[in-house]
């Protein structure tokens, strides 16, 4: 059995999936410790790992970010805010995230390091240490791939690929653009690695892909851009299973999803969720008088009550809930409106359930291009859809077979793939070779 240590940034959708992966590895009797934010060691203590937290500069709390960081609220999404991140959550706290895990692997000796995207310090370990004095590096891809390509517009436009040579020839000089807008960025990402006693030779954002051994994209290949340009260690190896829900107790509204009507589900996640007046509300509002069923799942313990503070009056066709598992909850389905979270929209696609998606932070435009492209869905290219616009798009997604159909397309080759499967294969193959 493997040494393994999972690492994430301390953030919620960041930690999810590599929680996910840790409690497989736990099953299959390898040793796991989970190094992340300290408000997660419960969590992974109960999956039957170990837990290391973070030092103390780098174990932030996602919940306060507004609150430690009240500059990011008055940026726009995009490069400002996307900078602000990087500068201040990713890599302003790699030094202390990378000294806490060298203090790990000093009394753990891992076989393996696996983390998702935002954990910096598999690059750095990667670059700092030769291949035979350092673990196995496996970076799980929880975001649509944002590594440079000619073959696609650049990460954060939102833009659809076109073939031909015209096409990639527009597509390297917007990259050779975008390089430009992030300098500073790449400026301030270079003098970090260096504070590390590390030379890093690659464009900022495409670090994390090519500096690992195994890059697993936790989506199959029909979600994402063909490109014929892509690191070999890099490969699709399906979605995670929504997680199991085994003590949910269901609400008494519960039998009325197989009661007839069609059942939309509207959310916002889990991150982007602090205003539900963005989606959650309009998307209430818009579908009032439809005979559908309308599943608000508001991933917040007073959303309930915000929604009907909101209202004059909670429709009739409408539940209201905090926490419901998709697991239980999109079986039942016909379309989700969601804000684009890559886990949520992943979750829909295993049931096969068609999307309305409309988000305007962190990925959430790249993935609902990406919804768009491939016609499991409606791009709304907007987090603040009016209430006209949401009524025609989920109308569309339910009456039109085309989306359900490659919804359905898209499950049957999510089914095909195994993603534990896939990650186990190398740690088995890592196990007990340092």
């Amino acid at each position: 059995m493997a040494k393994v240590v999972v690492g994430a940034t301390p953030f919620q959708g960041h930690v999810s999936p590599v929680l996910t992966v840790a409690a497989d590895l736990v099953r299959r009797g390898h040793e796991v410790v989970v190094y992340t934010g300290s408000r997660f060691e419960e969590r992974a203590l109960a999956i039957g790992a170990r837990f290391q937290a973070l030092p103390p500069e780098a174990d932030l709390d996602d919940r306060n970010l507004d609150t430690l960081f009240p500059a990011r609220a008055t940026l726009p999404p995009g490069p400002a805010q996307l900078s602000f991140d990087f500068e201040n959550f990713f890599l302003g706290q790699l030094p202390a995230q990378v000294r806490g895990l060298r203090a790990l692997l000093a009394t753990f000796p891992a076989d393996v390091v696996l983390g998702e995207l935002g954990f910096w310090s598999i690059p750095v370990l990667h670059l700092r240490t030769a291949r035979e004095e350092r673990p196995t590096l496996v970076t799980l891809g929880t975001v649509p791939l944002l590594i440079q390509s000619e073959d696609t517009p650049p990460f954060g436009t939102g833009m659809l690929p076109t073939p031909g040579e015209e096409a990639r020839a527009g597509n390297r000089a917007m990259n050779a653009e975008v390089r430009q807008i992030f300098a500073d960025l790449q400026r301030f990402g270079e003098a970090t690695l260096t504070s590390l006693g590390v030379t890093m030779p690659d464009y900022l954002f495409d670090a994390p892909f090519r500096r690992t051994d195994h890059y697993l994209q936790l989506t199959v290949p029909s979600f994402e851009y063909p490109r014929n340009d892509l690191p070999e260690h890099l490969r699709f190896v399906g979605t995670l299973p929504p997680a199991s829900s085994s003590d949910y107790t269901q609400p008494e509204w519960w039998s009325e999803l197989s009661g007839g009507r069609l059942v939309v589900v509207v959310t916002q996640g889990t991150v982007a969720n602090t205003d539900l007046n963005e989606l959650v509300i309009p998307t209430v509002r818009a579908l009032a008088d439809l005979d559908v069923l309308v599943v608000a799942a508001t991933v917040r313990d007073d959303g309930p009550d915000l929604v009907r503070q909101s209202l004059t009056d909670v429709p009739d066709n409408v539940r209201l809930a905090s926490f419901v598992p998709f697991d239980r909850l999109l079986p039942h389905a016909d379309a989700l409106v969601t804000n684009g979270g890559y886990g949520g929209v992943q979750t829909a696609l295993h049931y096969g359930v068609p999307l309305v998606v409309a988000g305007a932070s962190e990925d959430k435009p790249e993935v609902a291009a990406r919804v768009e492209w491939s016609g499991t869905g409606i791009n709304l290219r907007t987090s603040t859809p009016g209430t006209t616009e949401l009524r025609a798009a989920v109308q569309a997604v339910l009456h039109d077979p085309g989306y359900r159909s490659q919804a359905g397309i898209m499950a049957k080759e999510i089914g095909q793939h195994d993603p534990f499967d896939a990650i186990a294969e190398i740690v088995d193959a890592s196990g007990g070779s340092r």
